[in-house]
């Protein structure tokens, strides 16, 4: 079997005494706008054990992608701290955050644009090797072995560009321009989502192998709460910026505590027809993501349960047990279920 040793040289040095790899607290990234600034990502808290699958769901603007490219640091976040095996990345040096960043890695929703249309498939896969100043020898066979592993022969993809490959090839090449670089935490940022469903199938199940195989963990982003469920360990729900519940996928996707995550499970399409209703579809108010924000919880104003605190102050993320939490008032402990309003 091929070992991650095998692929790229020794190990770096890790703290390997906790199960937690990556350590997010209280993260916030504004964008400059023309009239001030845009708040995309506000307070998000989560960590991943190593071997973990996390999923971050929601809807599009909701601000996964944001807090997948902060933790990688692409941009820095404005506040809060990442720690990579108790490592905090903030104020790393630029040469520090990039022997940091081989441990990470990041995968884009369009394999194609992903992917340097200049180059072919062999310099893709083995550019990261390259830039750390391994021997062309050596880098050609990690490539050989990692296209073999992802169920790719160099001698027929290697002097291909991207064009020259379908959508799910590609996707097999960003994955192992990702994994010859060992890393130990990779985040998919909508990775299937422009893919045939067929070809999406398969490079789930690669992924999942691949996760089995070298002991990865992944953070899944994606608006398709109906793959999470099935892939993820745990969930993370997000809308405007804020995640608004967390816990174990089963747990979340069954008893759901906060009505946005309701409202995405309601909307997840059946396959039988005879159990279609679109009255489900109404348990929010409003159709969009909207950028506006009050003082109290974000979903206030779409919610058909809210009533006075809601519009007041934001809801903290309330231990339900079993690893499940939900930033919604009505998980209060001595909250009578008659304060709520339609």
């Amino acid at each position: 079997m091929t070992t991650t040793e095998e692929l790229s040289g020794p190990a770096p040095a890790a703290d390997k005494t906790s199960d937690v790899l990556l350590e997010v607290e209280n993260l916030v990234l504004r964008y400059p706008v023309r009239n001030g600034t845009l708040e995309a990502v506000s307070d998000v808290s989560f960590t991943v054990r190593r071997g973990e699958t996390l999923g971050l769901v929601g809807e599009s603007g909701c601000g996964k992608s944001s807090t997948g490219r902060a933790v990688m640091h692409m941009p820095p976040p404005t506040e809060g701290t990442v720690k990579l095996d108790g490592q905090v990345l903030t104020g790393l040096s630029p040469a520090e955050l990039r022997e940091a960043r081989r441990r990470m890695q990041l995968i884009f929703q369009d394999p194609v644009s992903a992917l340097n249309p200049r180059r072919r498939v062999r310099e893709i896969v083995g550019e990261g090797l390259a830039i750390a100043g391994e021997s062309r020898s050596a880098i050609t066979e990690k490539v050989t072995r990692i296209l073999e592993l992802i169920g790719m022969d160099i001698d027929i993809v290697g002097g291909r560009r991207p064009h020259e490959l379908s959508g799910g090839q590609c996707q097999r090449i960003a994955i192992a321009r990702a994994l010859i670089l060992r890393p130990e935490i990779i985040i998919f940022d909508e990775a299937v989502s422009a893919l045939d469903v067929s070809i999406r199938a398969q490079i789930l199940r690669l992924i999942l192998d691949l996760q089995q195989k070298f002991g990865l963990a992944y953070i899944f982003i994606s608006h398709d709460l109906s793959v999470v469920k099935r892939i993820c360990d745990r969930i993370a729900v997000m809308y405007l910026g804020r995640i608004v519940e967390i816990g174990p996928s089963d747990v979340v996707c069954d008893q759901p505590r906060h009505p946005y995550t309701k409202a995405l499970l309601s909307a997840i399409p059946i396959a039988d027809p005879r159990q279609m209703r679109v009255e489900k579809l109404g348990l929010i108010e409003g159709d969009s993501v909207t950028i506006a924000r009050s003082d109290g919880c974000a979903f206030e104003a779409r919610c058909p349960h809210r009533f006075a605190p809601c519009g007041r102050q934001v809801p903290p993320l309330i231990d339900i047990g079993g690893g499940q939490r939900a930033a919604c008032f009505l998980n209060e402990p001595d909250r009578q279920q008659g304060d709520a309003r339609p």
